[in-house]
């Protein structure tokens, strides 16, 4: 509707302008002559403002439509059994579903700047992984511009391996009555992990894959240019190395980021508990927790970390499991031996591209020797003719 406003209001600017600037260029009409005699013409500043209102108006509707375009952002949302609707909603609508404040919900913003981040709150997990920017709760998953290229598969993973906890439930179900059904026993007794480690793995699982495959596709360019180098050296192959130089350093940024935060949450046990989830739901549903626990959005994220242990203590003290994160450890302890294996490889890449620049160096070095050599004695027999024997030997030893 904005947009039909806003070309409307161009299409008459347009108009009404072109009229005002043919009456200016035309000769002047007739003007009209009323009762007394008097001869009165029509004020031209009239006109103008007129234009001025209808250039207002069509600059309005582009703010408002530019303002809507900027404050719906598209998600999916991911439900356990996998079902997936697109939601145009704004931040505001977000956080009062997930329950998380505007800072956090910032961090997912594509257009600005944050490094890789997973962050426990009291009723979700915030998740910006390069292009996966998602919210996780106990029971659905928001994934952020799910049209994307790079989302895309992520979001057909993720509706591929949610649904199976519902389908094994129900076999774990039928399992008990059924002594046939011992095979699906034993599947459900393999995926007993909670909904929001599921949706975990699969993001992680995505980042560490991705990121392993760009280092192999830079490897697979990088090594064969380098060799290049070291057989011919030239403008071209220096510049071919340069911008894969430049390219491996990106990536080893980009992939030490996402080692960085699995390393840091694996070392803090109280940043682990808080991404259980379902167990903080269980114990905010118990009658102990429930008394004291209170149900609304808290004031800072500061605050809402200490609910959220006041709340695992609390659970604990029913469940008897404060400390356990052994499943979560585990599973964060797998992708990030993935992700230090990626970096392994850029560090080595590193490491050939700087015994590559040393080899070059020296080569340079002795190519500068022999220069120094040949024009030293050029200049003691043939003074005249040193100039050019220099450049011709410059030109065989460094081609272009």
């Amino acid at each position: 509707m904005e947009r039909k406003i806003y070309i409307a209001a161009c299409t008459a600017s347009f108009a009404l302008l072109s009229a005002t600037i043919g009456k200016e260029d035309s000769t002047p009409p007739i003007a009209p002559r009323f009762a007394g005699g008097d001869v009165r013409t029509p004020a031209p500043a009239a006109e103008e403002e007129m234009a001025r209102e209808v250039v207002a108006l069509a600059a309005e509707a582009q703010a408002a439509l530019k303002k809507k375009t900027a404050a719906a952002r598209s998600w999916i949302l991911l439900d356990s059994s996998g079902e997936g609707t697109i939601l145009d909603v704004d931040k505001y609508a977000i956080m009062h579903r997930v329950q998380i404040h505007a800072r956090d919900l910032r961090i997912l913003d594509p257009l600005l700047s944050y490094p890789s981040t997973i962050l426990g709150r009291e009723r979700a997990i915030v998740l910006n992984l390069e292009h996966i920017k998602a919210i996780i709760t106990a029971d659905e998953v928001l994934l952020r511009d799910p049209a994307e290229e790079n989302v895309v598969p992520i979001v057909e993973e993720l509706q591929r391996r949610l649904p199976l906890a519902s389908v094994v439930n129900n076999a774990h179900g039928e399992g008990r009555e059924n002594v046939t059904g011992q095979h699906d026993v034993e599947a459900v007794e393999e995926d007993e992990s909670p909904f929001e480690f599921r949706a975990l793995e699969v993001a992680l699982e995505a980042i560490c894959s991705y990121l392993d495959a760009r280092t192999s596709e830079l490897e697979t360019a990088a090594y064969p240019a380098l060799d290049e180098l070291t057989s011919k050296i030239s403008s071209r192959n220096l510049d071919r190395v340069r911008k894969l130089k430049s390219a491996m350093t990106r990536l080893t940024a980009r992939v030490q980021k996402v080692r960085d935060e699995l390393e840091q949450l694996l070392d803090d046990d109280d940043d682990m508990a808080d991404l259980y989830l379902s167990r903080k739901l269980a114990g905010a549903s118990s009658p102990v927790s429930g008394s004291s626990m209170p149900n609304w959005l808290p004031a800072s994220p500061t605050i809402g970390s200490r609910i959220s242990r006041a709340s695992r203590a609390s659970a604990a003290t029913i469940h008897g499991n404060e400390n356990d994160v052994e499943e979560l450890e585990m599973l964060l302890e797998a992708y990030f031996m993935q992700i230090d294996g990626t970096l392994n490889k850029l560090t080595t890449l590193r490491e050939y591209i700087d015994d590559t620049e040393d080899y070059i160096n020296i080569q340079l070095d002795n190519h500068r020797n022999q220069l120094i050599q040949v024009l030293e004695q050029t200049t003691t027999v043939f003074p005249s003719e040193s100039t050019y024997l220099l450049l011709s030997l410059s030109a065989d030893l460094f081609p272009l």
